[in-house]
Formats: C-alpha cells, structure tokens, sequence
C-alpha cells in the first residue's frame, strides 16, 4: 500500500477506535428488538440490489429518462464509495465494544465510506429534484402537477427514508459517524451532477454518428481497469464491474435507439398498455394482466441472456485470453487467476457471476440469522492484522466474539479464517460481467421496450408527465 494510502487508513483507525466506543456507548443505550429489526430490515432499502430490481419497471412502462437517471446516480455512488473503499481499506467499526447487526454480505466489504448512505442520499436527492419539478407554481393548473398535499408529504417520506438509511448504519454499527458523513457528501454531490448535467447527458447521447459508442466503451473499460486493487480480497469489485457495464448498455441503448428510430423522442412507442384509461375494474384487470405479462416475459428474456451470455463467455474467454497471452501481456489483477493457470474453460461453480440476475436476485439477500448462527466477518473487516491464509471467502471459524440475540437478529461476530488459500476468481469473471451486464442494460433500456411495442403491449405510460423529460 502506498505512503498515503496508509497514512490516511491510520489516520482512520485511530478515529475509528474513538468512534467505535462511541457507537457501543449509544447501542447501549437505545437498542431495542423492535429497532433492531427495523433498522436491519429498512437497511435493504439502501442497497443498489434494491434500486436495480425495479429499475427494469421503469424502462418497461415508459420512464427512460427517469430510468437512466436512477442508473447513473447509483452506477456513480457505487463506483466512487468502492473505489475509495478499495482504495483506503479502512475497516468497519471494531467489534467489540459494538455488536454488528447485518445482513446480506455488505460486511465483507471495506468500511469507508459508506455505499448505503451514498446511494439513499443520491436517491433521495434525485426523487425529490422530479417531485420538485411537479410541484405547481402560484399560476400553474396543469392537471399533471402534484399537489401541495402530495408534495409535502413525498418530502417527508424522502427525508425518514434518507434517516432511516443513514442512522440505521450507525444504530447497526455497520459505519462510524465519519463513513456515513462522507457517504451523505458523496451521494450529494453525485445528485448534484446529475441534477446540474443530466440533460445534457441525454441529448449528447443521441448525438449522430459513432461518436457515443466510441466514447462510452473505452471509457467504461478504463474505469473497470483502474479501480483500485485492495489489501484483502473484497467484493467491491464486482459492484463496481456490474454497474459501469449497466451504464454502458443504458447508454448505447439511447443512441441506438435515437439513431435507428427506436426511440421514444423519434415518435416509435404509440401505444400504451391495454386498460390504462382506467375507466372501470375491467379496464384495471386488464392493465394489471398485461403489466404482469410484460414484468414477467422481460425478466425471462433478462434471465435468459445472462444465462445464455454466461455459458458462452466462460467457455470462450480463457482459451482466447491463454492465446493473447502469448502475444503480449494481458492486465492482470490480484485475487484474480489467469486463463493461463488453468486449463478449459471457467471450473464450474467458480467466478464471481451468479446464476440470477442482480436485478431480481434481493429475496436472496435478504436473510437474518438465528438459533446459535453467527455472522461471519473476515479478519480486515474487524480491523484485525491480516493473519496467513486469512480470506473473505472463508473456511473454518476461529476466535469467536461476544455476541447476542435480539429479536431475529443474531449479532454474533466471528473471525473468518481460511485453510485453503485458493483463489476464487477468475480472469474470464471481469469481462464476463461488463458484458453480460452492458447486456442487461442493453435489453431492459431498448431492446424489450420494443418487444412490447410490436407486441402491441404498450410501453408509454398512461399520461405523459414533465418528469419523464428529465
């Protein structure tokens, strides 16, 4: 680790130590069972698992701009909080004296700064620059303003999930008071951006000629490339990977579309989902059939590609990778195994990509322990020297802390260690994932859209709102 990469992770464990007593000192004194699951469970609120399982929706009932929108303040709050994570490899708040309360495996990453207070805020901003823009002016009598009512009270929810998002990674000491402060000034200051250059971002991307896919891609990769490589093994990576590669599909799905007249501004999507005039029970049996129709057939097709692309990628990647390697020498990041010191394709099982997409995979985030279970951290995670063979991935368990049940979250900490050292990833797993990603990105943002439309489904919403041209 470089000079001042150390010195900034000193400068933060020493803080963290002071902060760390302090976090103990307010679990003390404000737990409760009903707050620990609220706080454990609203958590899932801030991830960007969360964001990307209704992302698709958005695409699909004719908010593409809105959709856009929501990609990159999560793809830019997720990149920059990992890098930095990556970067600095500050650990969460020590335990003991705390007791974590998590769930999922957010705690397998680094903890500054933090990517749940970044996305909620980033989030929260965003929705509330559209709300904003809806509210009416003292002249205004447009039927499609919100109002003053809807308003205040959009205000409020906006401000007690960005609370309890925020204060929630506190109470579960899952950050320190400086993770979460830097995450609310990132989150701001991606909102910002995007609130300040969003448009202009979207007429660039119809921008003729092949200007847009020559800039989109070589950028996208050269971030994927130069993220930071941490100490230990963390999977801040991968979300990295995974969202710039969605923005890249997103992106060229625009110019794409604009280009070859699929696009919503060229006048191609005339129809709307059947039964939107919502003028009885019938009509809104119909448009919930048809709305379910297209959630279901659009995940499939999502499904199928990643799949499909997967299977494909991990057969023919290594064997290519293997025969460039002859030729010059291919970037290489650590914890990472070239094709060159394994034979065939990706070993079944293995590689940083699972089988559903990311997209609609949170049920399976979603767990809490119970009975005498434990949650298992890495030694890094804890602040703890890195001892031999010490991994994320883990293997048998050693030096148990002190731990309770509240309610049914077990907040039982444990050391991770590791007999076998083996990595498990694969060089063929980072461009496996930019593709199969961009891909998604690609068919939720174009490609199903216009499935719908020929199929006479309806893809423009049911009244046309300002908020769709942000």
């Amino acid at each position: 680790m470089e000079w001042w990469r150390a010195g900034i992770r000193r400068f933060l464990g020493r803080n963290l130590k002071t902060e760390s007593r302090w976090l103990a000192e307010m679990q003390k004194r404000i737990r409760t069972p009903w707050l620990d699951t609220y706080f454990v469970y609203t958590s899932t609120l801030g991830t960007h698992t969360f964001f990307m399982t209704l992302l698709p929706a958005v695409f699909f009932f004719g908010y593409p701009e809105t959709g856009r929108g929501i990609v990159h303040v999560l793809a830019f709050g997720v990149y920059f909080s990992s890098l930095v994570k990556d970067l600095i490899c500050s650990p969460r708040p020590f335990a003991p004296p705390v007791t974590r309360l998590t769930m999922g495996s957010h705690h397998l990453e680094y903890g500054f700064p933090s990517t749940h207070s970044t996305n909620s805020v980033s989030m929260a901003l965003y929705i509330y620059s559209i709300v904003h823009r809806l509210r009416p002016g003292p002249d205004d009598v447009s039927p499609s303003s919100l109002s003053p009512a809807v308003f205040y009270v959009s205000s409020i929810l906006l401000t007690l999930y960005t609370f309890s998002i925020v204060f929630g990674r506190l109470y579960c000491a899952m950050h320190s008071f400086t993770d979460c402060f830097v995450g609310v000034v990132l989150g701001s200051a991606i909102a910002a951006a995007q609130w300040a250059f969003g448009d202009l971002f979207e007429k660039w991307l119809a921008m003729p000629g092949w200007t847009v896919p020559l800039v989109v891609i070589p950028l996208g990769l050269i971030l994927v490339n130069q993220h930071a490589e941490p100490v230990d093994d963390c999977p801040c990576f991968e979300d990295a990977i995974a969202f710039i590669a969605v923005v890249m599909g997103c992106g060229l799905g625009k110019w794409h579309g604009y280009n070859w007249g699929l696009d919503k501004d060229t006048g191609f999507f005339k129809s709307r989902t059947p039964g939107w005039e919502g003028r009885n029970m019938a009509d809104w049996s119909l448009w919930l059939t048809f709305a379910a129709a297209k959630m279901v057939v659009g995940v499939a097709i999502i499904f199928g590609w990643r799949l499909l692309a997967k299977y494909v990628l991990h057969a023919t990647l290594p064997p290519l990778f293997r025969t460039l390697a002859r030729l010059f020498t291919l970037p290489h990041r650590r914890f990472y195994t070239p094709a060159t010191d394994y034979d065939g394709s990706v070993p079944e099982g293995d590689g940083g990509l699972r089988s559903i997409p990311s997209v609609i995979d949170i049920p399976g985030m979603m767990h809490s322990s119970d009975g005498g279970a434990s949650t298992a951290l890495p030694r890094y995670a804890l602040g703890l020297p890195r001892g031999d063979g010490a991994s994320v991935r883990g293997g048998k368990l050693n030096g148990s802390f002190v731990g309770e049940k509240t309610g049914s979250v077990v907040s039982t900490v444990v050391v991770v260690e590791e007999e076998d050292d083996s990595v498990k990833h694969y060089d063929a797993d980072v461009l496996t994932k930019v593709i199969v990603y961009a891909g998604i990105g690609w068919l939720a943002s174009e490609f199903i859209p216009v499935i719908f439309e020929l199929l006479g489904w309806g893809v423009l919403p049911a009244a046309r709102q300002p908020f769709v041209e942000m």
